[in-house]
């Protein structure tokens, strides 16, 4: 007992414990000491790497979207940049009052800054007013603008207003082909990640996204313990790929023609929608398209009226123009007769009443004159005189429920209804069978191309701008449905429908060419009630034709659905309006032998000075010229560029200056030779930075032209 309570003994031992306790501890940070030395790691990460990240910085390279061209090298989509306002509305980045980083002033602030965007000088001190918040944009308002407005504002020398750079798609055409060629924007979830890329969202921009947005590179870079980077430490480690350029088989003389005139007849008929095609039958390729509802692709005008590309994503029944399959699959079969007659009006199949629009018939007439009258009888007739298998063959043969690969997004195919003798009957006519106008279109090609049928398509070629790699599309033939001889009888058939006392289609007769016709006038189901609608005017009213009908070089379909004015003019007179017009045009351009991918074909430029401003560009534009830029606010044309009587190419530019002020047009996309013209009549002076394509113009359109006066341009 008197051993346990000595403390002198308990003081040694307790030091013994300490001393044996903290020599353990020595060994163990020994131990990990020489570990860590040895092995660079601590808990399976390696310190060498995480000091990498702590001093080393990397930032991606941006690889440059490729262009799209039409198939003559004009531009219809190119790379620009856009800038993003944004107020820093704290201190705490400013280094010292005397340069501050943030808005000082709010209320000069607003009044500077709605000088600039299309927001109120209240709503926007609202915005920068905020508490508690460190910085802020300016939505919609503040966003996409052009590296003008962007200098503008950075001359207000505003402190605490800033920019943020993002890569932006420029479509200098406006409205053309838009949802055929489609769009790219910023991706929503790549910029809340922190990078701004553009990603294809409709057409080919979307189809080709991957072609075209090319592969982005990496730059590392040693930065000290500050985060400040060190000079002479950039080390680039994957170079960018930048995307390939597409060129597509627009033509873009036709397409702008196209466009004007479908716009036009929009506005009059008032429908609900229309779509027009005109393709190469001996390539498939496709020339011109677009629809209405549409939109611009650059300020995006129109987007909400309709988001699906009505050329391959909605499908429809074609109506009477499938006759023109029907005929052609009864003349292969050796059973069309055109000089047979038939009892026309109306005939009973099992299930039913089939009629001719005409219910009481034109009496007993001939089987050609039936096609020429479109007769539905006549039709019907000739697929139970080869019988019903067979029609279905032929349809199946023509590609009807088939997809066209066509490569754009949501593709529809189609169907038909073939359980019962109604159903097959009504087939003959286009009833009870859906299609899209690919489809529909693709199939007619074998009728203007001795029979072969062949694919349709839009893309001319894709090129590699750093290796000139070029990938060209080739012509690319389907099936062969029928024979020449079958081709070329269904095609002289047509004429009839045109040309002929009784034929459907006499208002389509153009001066330049003999073409052949066939009309369709199909009924639609009304989404509401889910039978057809039974309304005088509530139809699809469609049409398409072949010219020259010797050697067809052009197939144009139109379609017209649910026009609302119909008491100035009616379906036909509309259908026509794009017709006529577009096929002249189009036939004026091949008789010139002109190759569509050069545009060489010279012509001399009539004069226009002294006529009014809306006569000139259609003088202009009947002579073949689509590029037709007025400059000035007057109604008479007083100076032309190039001027009269002078040779130019089809794809020139023209300036047209009327008399009162000269104003500034939108010169985006165009080519630095093309501005040069506007100083040529106007005597402007423009000054050029980089080379390539106008991306931004320091004057704004519509901006009066002073002589005195310098207008800068950006080119990409």
């Amino acid at each position: 007992m008197k051993n346990q309570n000595n403390p002198q003994k308990n003081r040694r031992n307790m030091t013994r414990v300490m001393m044996l306790l903290t020599g353990l501890v020595f060994l163990l940070f020994v131990f990990r000491f020489t570990f860590i030395m040895m092995t660079k790691t601590v808990n399976g990460e390696n310190l060498s790497e995480r000091i990498d990240d702590l001093y080393t910085r990397s930032s991606i390279l941006p690889a440059k979207r490729g262009a799209i061209y039409d198939i003559g090298g004009n531009p219809i989509a190119l790379d620009a940049t856009s800038y993003s306002l944004i107020g820093v509305l704290t201190d705490k980045w400013s280094e010292d009052e005397d340069t501050p980083n943030h808005i000082v002033d709010k209320e000069k602030t607003a009044e500077a800054l709605a000088k600039h965007i299309d927001m109120s000088r209240e709503e926007i001190l609202r915005i920068i007013s905020q508490p508690n918040v460190d910085q802020v944009e300016f939505g919609m308002a503040g966003s996409d603008l052009s590296y003008g407005v962007k200098l503008k504002i950075e001359e207000e020398k505003l402190p605490g207003i800033v920019f943020e750079e993002t890569p932006s798609r420029l479509y200098p055409n406006g409205v053309f082909a838009s949802h055929l060629v489609g769009y790219a924007t910023i991706d929503e979830k790549a910029k809340t990640e922190g990078e701004a890329v553009l990603t294809g969202q409709m057409g080919v921009e979307e189809a080709y996204n991957e072609i075209l947005k090319g592969v982005d590179g990496e730059v590392i870079q040693q930065q000290d313990s500050l985060g400040y980077a060190l000079p002479g430490e950039e080390m680039v480690v994957d170079e960018p790929t930048d995307g390939k350029d597409i060129y597509l088989t627009l033509d873009r003389r036709l397409q702008t023609y196209l466009e004007s005139l479908m716009t036009k007849v929009y506005e009059e008929a008032e429908p609900e929608s229309m779509v027009a095609m005109l393709v190469d039958p001996k390539t498939g390729a496709i020339m011109a398209a677009t629809q209405r509802p549409t939109f611009n692709a650059t300020t995006m005008e129109g987007i909400d009226l309709k988001w699906q590309n009505l050329l391959v994503e909605e499908t429809f029944e074609p109506g009477s123009t499938f006759k023109v399959l029907t005929v052609a699959a009864a003349v292969e079969e050796g059973i069309f007769n055109p000089n047979a007659t038939y009892q026309s009006g109306s005939i009973a199949v099992e299930g039913g009443i089939i009629s001719d629009y005409n219910k009481i018939g034109w009496g007993e007439i001939s089987y050609l004159e039936g096609f020429a009258r479109s007769s539905n009888v006549a039709v019907v007739k000739l697929i139970e005189q080869m019988g019903f298998d067979v029609w279905e063959s032929y349809m199946k043969a023509f590609g009807i429920t088939t997809p066209t690969d066509s490569g754009l997004a949501n593709e529809a195919v189609g169907s038909y209804n073939y359980n019962y003798p109604l159903e097959k009957a009504n087939t003959s006519f286009g009833q009870g069978v859906t299609i899209t106008p690919f489809q529909l279109v693709q199939a007619f090609t074998a009728i203007a191309n001795n029979g072969k049928m062949m694919k349709l398509h839009y893309i001319d070629k894709i090129v590699d701008p750093k290796t000139g790699e070029v990938k060209k599309t080739e012509p690319e033939e389907v099936s062969s449905p029928i024979s020449k001889e079958t081709a070329d009888t269904v095609l002289k058939y047509l004429t009839e429908v045109v040309y002929a006392d009784y034929g459907t289609a006499s208002a389509y007769q153009i001066d330049n060419a003999k073409v052949g016709v066939k009309t369709g006038t199909a009924e639609l189901v009304n989404p509401d009630s889910g039978h057809y609608y039974t309304g005088t005017y509530e139809y699809l009213y469609s049409t398409v034709g072949f010219a020259p009908i010797e050697d067809p070089e052009y197939i144009l379909y139109v379609t017209l659905k649910l026009p609302k004015n119909n008491e100035q003019k009616l379906f036909v007179d509309y259908l026509s309006d794009v017709f006529n017009p577009l096929m002249t045009r189009a036939i004026s351009y091949a008789e010139l032998g002109e190759s569509t991918s050069e545009d060489k074909v010279e012509i001399e430029i009539p004069m226009v000075t002294n006529m009014n401003k809306t006569e000139a560009v259609e003088q202009l534009q009947a002579n073949g010229f689509s590029a037709i830029t007025v400059i000035g606010n007057g109604s008479r044309v007083v100076q032309q560029y190039p001027v009269e009587d002078t040779t130019s190419i089809l794809n020139q530019r023209i300036i047209l200056m009327t008399e009162g002020a000269m104003t500034m047009p939108d010169i985006r996309g165009w080519s630095k030779d093309d501005v040069l013209k506007i100083s040529e009549v106007t005597g402007v002076t423009f000054e050029f930075e980089g080379e390539g394509y106008v991306v931004h113009q320091f004057l704004n359109q519509g901006s009066v032209l002073n002589p005195e006066d310098s207008v800068k341009i950006i080119l990409e």
